[in-house]
């Protein structure tokens, strides 16, 4: 069908106007963002050919702002200035977040929403999500060489309406018009092409750094229609790293008790040795802490089944739950997609596919 131009009485025709609208997934771990040009969707990449936006943000003594790999490098030496995973904050109060004691930040329990003491003041999730969203939000501009018109943000379909609104607030205070909040799960059966190709009955298990999502979906000539959904919004990759973390300091036997620095810098080592076990029989570990102490383990496979075993089966027992929802049994589904970082994990695989 063609485009017709129509000008009202009195007026000139004009050309027609291109308009861009963008796609940003706020990740826990990593962020990007994408638009569609000439019917496909392309990744905008840094002026160094990256793509992925680390969700760390620091806030310096100069009053200006790190995002991304500049204060991923300072999260081990400023780790209460320096905010990991926000995600995992967002709309929660302090007594919804597991593990607090864990976390190398002061967090400060504000009515509605917990937020964090740092050098430049108390910061909200919203506040520190949207320092996310605004660089994320220039990237694009940059690479489009004009304005954006709005942007489709993916959130976890558990997500409940305080999570929701606080991304569209972060949102807002990074100048982004939010046009929707699109599932995660949903995304990802766009992303894989589904919505083309393909008819039937498919789950979408999403395992990324802090939230986890079931999802299952039906698709008849490229319409989704969701059976049912299921998950953990406070559950992750980060648990993963904190299961590794807390088995560091048993085999370790410290002669000083961890410090601040010590916690980022071993939750940081923790991290890195579950992504090396994905492709490796064994992870070493070593850190040199505050003390002068210096940390040398080794971690394998069979130990990393087995203090995760637990966070496994709390992925496993929604999928049943949702299964049971949808009315149906493993042998109706004809396919699984696989979505965030931590499905890479073969552990995790594995128990999906039994």
């Amino acid at each position: 069908m063609a485009l017709l131009q129509i000008a009202e009485p009195g007026q000139s025709p004009l050309p027609h106007e291109t308009r861009h609208a963008i796609g940003i997934d706020l990740g826990t771990t990593n962020s990007l963002v994408a638009s569609v040009r000439q019917g496909m969707s392309h990744v905008m990449n840094d002026a160094e050919g990256r793509a992925l936006v680390p969700s760390v943000v620091r806030y310096q003594k100069d009053g200006s702002v790190l995002v991304g790999y500049d204060a991923l490098k300072a999260i081990a030496k400023d780790p209460k200035n320096t905010i990991a995973s926000v995600k995992r904050l967002m709309g929660r109060s302090l007594t919804d977040i597991e593990h607090r004691e864990n976390l190398p930040l002061d967090l400060v329990d504000n009515p509605g929403m917990v937020s964090v003491k740092t050098r430049q003041g108390v910061k909200t999730p919203v506040e520190v999500s949207a320092e996310i969203l605004r660089v994320l939000n220039d990237r694009a501009q940059q690479t489009l060489k004009q304005d954006i018109v709005g942007a489709v943000i993916t959130v976890p379909a558990y997500f409940d309406d305080a999570q929701r609104q606080a991304t569209k607030d972060a949102a807002r205070l990074a100048g982004l018009n939010v046009l929707r909040l699109l599932n995660e799960p949903t995304a990802a059966a766009v992303a894989y092409g589904l919505d083309n190709s393909s008819e039937g009955v498919y789950a979408v298990y999403d395992l990324g750094g802090g939230t986890f999502d079931i999802s299952i979906l039906r698709l008849t000539r490229g319409v989704f229609e969701v059976l049912a959904t299921g998950g953990d919004s406070a559950l992750g990759g980060d648990d993963f790293d904190r299961r590794i973390y807390c088995w560091v300091l048993d085999q370790a036997k410290l002669k000083s008790p961890p410090t601040i620095e010590d916690t980022a810098l071993l939750l940081l080592r923790s991290r890195e040795a579950k992504e090396y076990l994905s492709t490796h029989p064994e992870a070493p570990i070593t850190a040199r802490l505050a003390s002068g102490e210096i940390l040398d383990v080794t971690i394998d496979m069979a130990t990393f089944a087995e203090i995760s075993q637990t966070l496994v089966s709390k992925t496993l027992q929604p999928v049943k739950k949702t299964l049971r929802d949808a009315g149906l049994r493993p042998e109706d589904i004809q396919g699984v997609v696989m979505v965030g970082g931590a499905t890479r994990i073969p552990l995790i695989q594995r128990a999906v596919g039994e």
